[in-house]
C-alpha cells in the first residue's frame, strides 16, 4: 500500500533566479537568466555560471560562527527567505524539536573551505587558523548547520547521490513520517561554487562557453550555478502534496545515462505507481535538462516515449544553471510554483529544440491550468529520482 500523500506547507528557494519564491517566479514570467560570465576563483574558467549574490555578506549569526563558510552562508540566506524559519518553528511548537527530522541532500557540502585551507597552507603545512574547525570539513557539516539553525534535535541525515541528492530527501522523508520515526521533516539542500565542480566538470569537457541551451540542437554543454532551497513536509495542511516518488539506480556509466533511459523510466513508473496515477495525468514536467549532448538526447525519447503530446516538459537550468546537489529542491520548488499560478516554463536560450525531441518539450512558458507536475533529477552513477506533485486545493 503506497503512503498517504504529504502537504508542503512552506518551500522556499534561492538561485542565480532570485533569492526566495517572488523573486524565482519574476525571474520565470518575464524570462530574464540569471547566467553570467564566470568570475569565481583566481583561474576562472571560460563558461557561465549562476551565482546568487549577496552569500560573502551574508555573516552567520554569532551563535552559529562555528559553522562559518561559504556552503553555510549560503544556506543561512536561503533559510531566511519566505518566512521559512517561522514556519519550522511553528512545526517544532507543534510536535516538539526532537519530532521534527532533518533530511538535507549536497552533493560537494563544504569542500569549498577545504580547498581554501588547503590553498592557504602555512608554514608547517597546518590549515589557516580560521580554517581549522573539523565541524565544516564534513560532508554532513551543512545538514548539521541546518538542523542547528533551526533549533531541531531529530532525526539529522544527509543524502549525497550527486545531482539527485535533494530529490532524494523527499523520499527519505516520506519513509521516516509514515514509518513514525518523524512527524515532520525539513528537507532540502545547499550546494555552492568551488573550484573542484569548475575545473572538475571543465575537465569532463561538458561546460559550455555560453548560456546554456537545454535541448537545443546546437547545445553546446552546461552551466554551473548555486543554490538553496527548503520545504517543510506534514501529514496535513493546505499547501501542494508530495503524491508520489520514484527511486533507481541504473549504474550504467559513472558520468553517462544508460543509453535507453532506463534509470529514469523506472524513477518515472515507480512514482506514477505510488501515486496510483498513469503518465497522462501529468500535466507539467520539469526537466533534468543539462544541456550536455547525451543527457538531453536520452531524457527527450524517455519523455516522448512516456508522455502524451498534451504534457507541458521543459528544463529551467536556462535560468540558474545546473545546480547539482541543490538542483532537485530548487526544480521541485519551481514546479510548485508553476502549480501554484497555473504558468508552465518554457525552456530558456534554446532558439531550435533537437529533432529528438517530441512535442512535450516547449521552448516558451505557457498558461495553463496545471492540477500536477514530476519533476526529474539524474545524478552521476545513474542515480535517479523522479517527484510527482499536486496542486493545493
Amino acid at each position: 500500500m503506497s503512503p498517504a500523500p504529504l502537504r508542503i506547507n512552506a518551500f522556499t528557494a534561492s538561485s542565480a533566479a532570485g533569492k526566495g519564491v517572488k523573486a524565482t517566479l519574476e525571474a520565470l514570467r518575464s524570462r530574464k537568466s540569471g547566467l553570467t560570465p564566470n568570475d569565481f576563483g583566481t583561474r576562472p574558467v571560460d563558461t557561465y555560471i549562476g551565482r546568487v549574490g549577496g552569500v560573502e555578506t551574508t555573516p552567520l549569526p554569532p551563535h552559529l560562527k562555528q559553522w562559518e563558510c561559504r556552503n553555510n552562508s549560503l544556506a543561512w540566506l536561503g533559510l531566511n527567505q519566505d518566512g521559512f524559519i517561522a514556519a519550522v518553528s511553528a512545526a517544532r511548537e507543534r510536535y516538539g524539536s526532537t519530532r521534527v527530522a532533518v533530511v538535507f541532500g549536497t552533493s560537494t557540502s563544504s569542500i569549498g573551505a577545504t580547498e581554501e585551507a588547503y590553498a592557504n597552507l602555512d608554514g608547517a603545512n597546518r590549515f589557516p587558523a580560521h580554517l581549522r574547525n573539523p565541524l565544516i570539513h564534513t560532508p554532513h557539516s551543512t545538514g548539521e548547520f541546518v538542523q542547528r539553525a533551526l533549533e531541531l534535535e531529530g532525526v539529522c541525515i544527509t543524502v549525497a547521490t550527486a545531482c539527485s541528492s535533494s530529490a532524494k530527501v523527499f523520499g527519505q522523508a516520506q519513509r521516516l513520517i509514515s514509518s513514525g520515526i518523524a512527524d515532520a521533516a525539513v528537507v532540502g539542500g545547499t550546494d555552492s561554487l568551488c573550484g573542484s565542480v569548475l575545473f572538475g566538470f571543465n575537465s569532463l569537457e561538458l561546460v559550455s562557453g555560453e548560456p546554456c541551451r537545454p535541448f537545443d540542437a546546437s547545445r553546446s554543454g552546461i552551466n554551473l550555478g548555486e543554490a538553496a532551497g527548503f520545504a517543510l513536509l506534514e501529514r496535513d495542511g493546505p499547501g501542494p502534496a508530495l503524491l508520489g516518488y520514484g527511486e533507481s539506480s541504473d549504474a550504467f556509466h559513472m558520468s553517462s545515462p544508460h543509453p535507453e533511459g532506463l534509470g529514469a523510466r523506472k524513477a518515472i513508473d515507480a512514482a506514477l505507481a505510488r501515486a496510483g496515477m498513469t503518465a497522462d495525468a501529468v500535466d507539467y514536467i520539469n526537466l533534468h535538462g543539462t544541456a550536455s549532448r547525451k543527457n538531453d538526447e536520452v531524457e527527450a525519447k524517455v519523455i516522448g516515449d512516456l508522455f502524451g503530446a498534451d504534457a507541458l516538459a521543459s528544463s529551467t537550468k536556462g535560468w540558474t544553471g545546473h545546480t547539482l546537489g541543490a538542483a532537485g529542491i530548487l526544480e521541485s520548488v519551481i514546479t510548485l510554483l508553476a502549480l501554484e499560478h497555473s504558468m508552465a516554463p518554457g525552456t530558456l536560450n534554446a532558439m531550435q529544440l533537437d529533432s529528438v525531441c517530441g512535442p512535450q518539450i516547449r521552448i516558451e512558458n505557457t498558461d495553463a491550468s496545471l492540477r500536477t507536475g514530476m519533476s526529474l533529477s539524474f545524478g552521476f552513477g545513474g542515480s535517479n529520482c523522479a517527484l510527482l506533485f499536486g496542486r493545493g486545493e
